[in-house]
């Protein structure tokens, strides 16, 4: 067995589910991703424009690497529709259910990285990337023959479908590449033709693009991140757009529903990973037991998951939205505490769920509020509200 052949099967041994090797050079459609910054779509994630440079060749952050070790981990799980499916509760996206993956890949990429050095007698450490450096993984797991991407734009693996973490290592050696798929322009879509002879394609399906609520896939492989419902409850550290909101649903982080209806991802099998799986309390908590977490519940809820990437204000803001569009009068009270302690961003998000429960109940809470609300600012968010549900109010 030689050295490339010896990295994959150390890979696969160290957990990972794929793996290709790819020769370093400029990256694979990086004038897409400038075109895709430029026209403004990545919302706030402005250290995405920040990074452009460094992503166009991989060798600006290694310069002596030769050889980028492209790795996936499937992260897909079998659950419940009929409770995903519950107003009453709060979806949060199957990638964060379990412990966080930069870890575990970072930590498992760190050690193929060490063992690859011993086989090879350098000194000197390679790369590791998952999302944390300016690497194109997307277009390179593509290039090296992982997958294709979908018009969904997320990676789709002929047998593991789209439900994959993507890493990978830059390193000095210049292992054996794999061989790159065959890419031909036949209507009515693109196709792949791998070196084993499989082949990738979503052909003339639009699932992906028809079952977005917010129209965040503008056109096939084109995501406007700035519509997207992962990046409104992760990425945006502001108010969710009004209009937006009850296009949300009970999605309270992230959002799952252009890879369910892929019909790629229909015999994904689960994770097998130990780290991956579902934590009890983040399958469709109630919105009720999230509405109640102080930020050091948050913390102890979801400690080690991505969900703390949101942070507990921008969580809290979710669940509000989640609770207008579920619109049960049992929500009345915990919104009413937010509206009167938390902070401005937790408050407005409140006032919009009140004004949208059934019967009158959460309208008559907030004109109680415009007078007892504690500062102008809160007063202003209450008369916004009343005066957009309707209601009679002096501005």
């Amino acid at each position: 067995m030689n050295l490339s052949q010896a990295v994959r099967q150390h890979a696969r041994e160290l957990g990972f589910d794929l793996v290709a090797i790819a020769p370093v050079g400029p990256s694979p459609d990086w004038e897409r991703y400038r075109a895709w910054i430029d026209a403004g779509w990545a919302g706030e994630m402005a250290y995405l424009a920040r990074h452009l440079l460094p992503k166009q060749d991989p060798r600006q952050l290694l310069p002596e690497a030769r050889s980028l070790i492209l790795v996936g981990l499937n992260y897909a799980q079998q659950l419940d529709p009929a409770l995903l499916a519950d107003p009453a509760r709060g979806r949060i996206s199957i990638y964060a259910l379990g412990r966080d993956y930069h870890k575990i890949m970072r930590r498992a990429l760190m050690r193929l990285d060490g063992w690859l050095a011993a086989q090879s007698g350098r000194s000197s450490r390679g790369r590791v990337f998952v999302d944390s450096a300016p690497v194109l993984e997307r277009s390179w797991a593509s290039a090296a023959g992982l997958g294709f991407i979908g018009k969904n734009a997320c990676l789709i693996h002929p047998h593991l479908g789209s439900w994959l973490f993507l890493g990978g290592l830059l390193v000095p050696e210049a292992l054996t590449p794999d061989p790159p798929p065959q890419i031909s322009l036949a209507p009515p879509d693109i196709i792949w033709r791998f070196d084993d002879g499989r082949t990738g394609t979503c052909g003339g399906c639009t699932r992906c693009l028809d079952v977005c609520p917010t129209g965040a896939l503008v056109a096939p492989r084109q995501l406007d991140a700035r519509l997207c419902i992962s990046y409104l409850t992760i990425e945006q550290r502001g108010a969710i757009p009004r209009a937006l909101r009850p296009k949300l649903g009970n999605w309270v982080f992230g959002c799952d529903l252009c890879q369910q209806v892929c019909p790629w991802n229909r015999r994904a099998r689960p994770a097998s990973h130990p780290d991956l799986q579902p934590h009890p309390d983040r399958i469709a908590p109630p919105l009720l037991d999230l509405l109640a977490l102080d930020e050091a519940g948050f913390t102890a809820r979801f400690a080690g998951s991505p969900v703390m990437r949101a942070k507990w204000a921008g969580f809290m803001r979710n669940v509000c939205v989640a609770a207008g569009n579920w619109g049960a009068p049992a929500a009345q009270e915990p919104l009413e505490a937010h509206l009167f302690h938390s902070p401005l961003l937790v408050a407005t998000h409140a006032a919009w769920a009140l004004a949208r429960l059934r019967g009158r109940g959460g309208r008559q809470a907030l004109a109680r509020a415009l007078t007892d609300a504690p500062d102008p600012a809160r007063r202003q968010i209450i008369r916004q509200e009343l005066w957009a549900a309707g209601d009679e109010v002096v501005l």
